[in-house]
């Protein structure tokens, strides 16, 4: 399989395992798949190289005209998610085609998982960026405050990129050669070491290596 070809998930949470020694491992437990082909992209026609995907079925009556134009033009159910993966040879793609668990991973493998980290809203600097913040007795005006963050004479101004308070999280994050811990494919299960972006019930995209 190409680098770039991987499969849609969900994070259903944390866990731990144990070996026969009593060893714990914690894993990110992952619904990953299985997403139907929705569009075959090609250079001559699009440009790039990549395949359109579907994953978590909907309902058709929940889904835009557009959409739904889309999905009966692809043969496939409707699905609450739609993205790409880039691929080296679509034409060995076919539209309607199932991309399921044990034709992309096995156990030990590498794999990159792309997520949207945990939105956090306004936060000040100690918990944004890590500042240990002022003095804490009773006499201090300065505890949780940035201190100074400019220049007097010259350049009399803010320099680009100062650490400043601001919104905290919903980026989008990539966790690269993270081990595959246990594949279930009959139940589309996979068991990834340590933890991965994004809240419970959030999408992830996983990248085969």
């Amino acid at each position: 399989m190409p680098k770039t070809m991987g499969i849609l998930g969900k994070k259903i949470g944390m866990t731990r395992i144990y070996s026969e020694m009593g060893m714990a491992t914690p894993v990110t437990v992952v619904e990953a798949g299985p997403c139907k082909i929705l569009q075959v992209k090609s250079p001559v026609k699009d440009g790039y190289s990549a395949i359109q995907v579907g994953f978590a079925e909907k309902k058709a009556s929940r889904v835009i005209k557009p959409l739904a134009g889309h999905f009966s033009k692809s043969g496939t159910e409707a699905f609450y998610y739609i993205k790409e993966f880039r691929v080296e040879n679509p034409e060995q793609y076919e539209i309607g085609q199932t991309i399921s668990l044990e034709a992309l991973f096995k156990v030990g493998d590498l794999v990159d998982i792309q997520g949207t980290s945990k939105g956090r809203g306004f936060q000040g600097v100690m918990k944004r960026h890590g500042f240990s913040g002022g003095c804490a007795g009773h006499g201090s005006h300065h505890h949780r405050a940035p201190g100074s963050i400019g220049c007097s004479a010259w350049p009399a101004r803010v320099v680009k990129g100062k650490k400043m308070p601001g919104r905290m999280g919903n980026d989008t994050v990539m966790t690269k050669n993270v081990i595959i811990i246990d594949v279930r494919a009959e139940e589309n299960i996979l068991l990834l070491k340590g933890s991965v972006p994004g809240a419970k019930q959030s999408l992830l995209k996983i990248f085969s290596k």
